[in-house]
């Protein structure tokens, strides 16, 4: 019997599902994007959605959905493109059938999002029209032309970054000076695009670095900033110890100016990282004017050093959080509420650690008005003897807080460290161009590099032991200074004075207690 083939023709489309005679409308839907809000731009972006609005309608076997759209965003990726990602979900929720976009460069410069997304809406049936290159994705050879076209707008965009970037770093190197004025506190953009000095602001800043000088932490500083309802850089009602830090360690305050601390890692993810060293660093020296005298910046630099070494006792959550020693175990007092639930709540001070080991602390708790009550006997003390004190200090000073030694040390051990390190690049380099014992070579270097980390050790403990001797110096120059304008026995609690005079006190009992001045001084009330 002779064999028959006999043909059975498809009656449905492959890719839709819709039988090939049937006449159904196709769902389309148009994406829109422009990666600025530059005014040039903003007119290209009304100008694509009235074109797509009217070409989408003019078509009789289309259906207009709706225009998904995106603002100044870039297309590197699809994380921020919030128009882009609800037109996928409409998509894979079958309520479009075709998307048009004017190019692919519009779709995705990123190739993995591009073919990602165009795979996976072609396998929920959703085709997708690219009109400057003339790619339907149901195609047979879309998506080799969509692979192409999208590495060819990566390439684009790696090349339109890689020139941002020169440029940017060009006007660094110039020592051009730009801050996101939005967000940056005491300062405005000038007319000539520089920065001028807000003075309500910088008001602001004074008053942050004056409360610090007088002994606040940031955390303190936020709380105060706070209750008085200023809003921080960024516009918020409630400030945090982060942004006081940044304020504080802002070298821009005195009028320089660090430029590139941060660098983008990849132009795609647009991911930025802390420089490091990974790339070259511009610091212009009188870019602007200053708001902080940049003596007192320094001040405050060397004092916010020593206080991440200090962090166990700067809680500051009260003013005297870190304040008050037990003379028994030298741990710190905390805050205590008794009677919380009751009409005789009030709070006290007790050691930490009071029960935590056999042999109980006997030092008494204290109350707040208790205190404030010896502080100003105290103060009132110290103000008699202030004479005295100020005549001691500047008798002392030069010798006590002498640092020449100190620095000349701290030279010779950083030559010593340069000295060691081009030793031990010279002996790897002469290790790769000859041949030689790898034993004995593995043991010279092992004590070139024990002679480097004990150099840079010495080097550390010098550079700690100067930045101490400085801080101290600073300390009781603030605390004499605010003697001198003390003219009056002390009435009331000042908090000022507070924060300005105590370095700590120590309690052994209710008769002997000890007050510790930033000078030193000791005065037992």
């Amino acid at each position: 019997m002779e064999r028959r083939v006999i043909t059975i023709p498809a009656t449905k489309s492959r890719y839709t599902e819709n039988f090939i005679d049937s006449y159904k409308k196709r769902r389309v839907a148009a994406y829109a994007r422009v990666s600025t809000d530059h005014e040039e731009q903003q007119s290209s972006y009304e100008a694509q959605m009235d074109y797509y609005t009217n070409y989408i309608n003019r078509r009789e076997d289309w259906e207009f959905v709706s225009i998904y759209a995106d603002e100044g965003v870039t297309g590197c990726n699809t994380r921020k493109r919030d128009g882009f990602n609800r037109m996928v979900a409409d998509a894979l929720s079958g309520q479009i059938d075709l998307i048009i976009t004017k190019s692919v460069s519009r779709f995705a410069r990123n190739t993995v999002d591009s073919l990602t997304t165009i795979r996976k809406l072609k396998e929920n049936k959703v085709e997708c029209y690219f009109e400057k290159e003339n790619i339907w994705t149901f195609d047979e050879k879309g998506e080799l032309l969509l692979t192409i076209m999208s590495s060819l707008a990566q390439e684009e965009s790696r090349s339109i970054s890689e020139n941002c970037t020169w440029g940017q770093r060009k006007r660094f190197a110039d020592g051009k000076v730009t801050v996101p004025f939005k967000r940056f506190l005491g300062y405005d953009r000038g007319e000539d695009g520089n920065l001028v000095v807000n003075e309500e602001q910088a008001k602001i800043v004074r008053r942050i670095y004056g409360l610090f000088l007088q002994g606040r932490s940031p955390y303190a500083i936020a709380k105060i900033l706070t209750a008085e309802q200023i809003p921080s850089p960024g516009g918020k009602e409630i400030w945090s110890s982060g942004t006081v830090k940044s304020i504080l360690t802002n070298e821009k305050y005195k009028g320089d100016a660090l430029l590139q601390k941060v660098y983008t890692i990849d132009f795609l993810s647009k991911k930025k990282k802390v420089n490091e060293g990974e790339v070259p660093q511009y610091y212009v020296e009188g870019s602007h004017p200053a708001i902080i005298m940049p003596q007192e910046f320094d001040i405050v630099q060397k004092q916010m050093a020593l206080l991440c070494q200090e962090k166990s006792r700067q809680s500051c959550v009260n003013i005297f959080s870190g304040k008050i020693k037990c003379g028994d175990c030298k741990s710190w007092y905390g805050s205590k509420v008794w009677h919380s639930t009751d009409k005789y709540r009030k709070i006290v001070w007790q050691c930490n650690h009071k029960f935590n080991s056999e042999k109980k602390c006997s030092t008494p708790h204290l109350d707040e008005e208790s205190i404030k009550k010896l502080f100003r006997k105290a103060i009132n003390i110290l103000f008699i003897e202030k004479n005295e004190i100020i005549e001691n200090f500047n008798t002392i000073k030069d010798t006590l807080f002498n640092i020449q030694l100190l620095e000349k040390k701290q030279l010779q051990l950083q030559k010593e460290i340069h000295t060691v390190e081009e030793l031990m690049q010279q002996y790897m380099n002469e290790n790769k161009c000859t041949l030689s014992e790898q034993m004995e070579y593995q043991k010279r270097y092992n004590r070139l590099a024990e002679h480097l980390h004990n150099a840079k050790n010495r080097f550390d403990e010098v550079s700690h032991i100067i930045k101490k001797k400085q801080k101290q110096r600073e300390k009781i120059e603030i605390l004499l200074n605010r003697l001198k304008e003390q003219e009056e026995i002390v009435v009331d609690f000042d908090e000022n004075l507070w924060y300005s005079l105590i370095e700590y006190i120590t309690v052994f009992s209710k008769e002997e207690i000890y007050f510790t001045f930033k000078d030193g001084t000791e005065i037992k009330v």
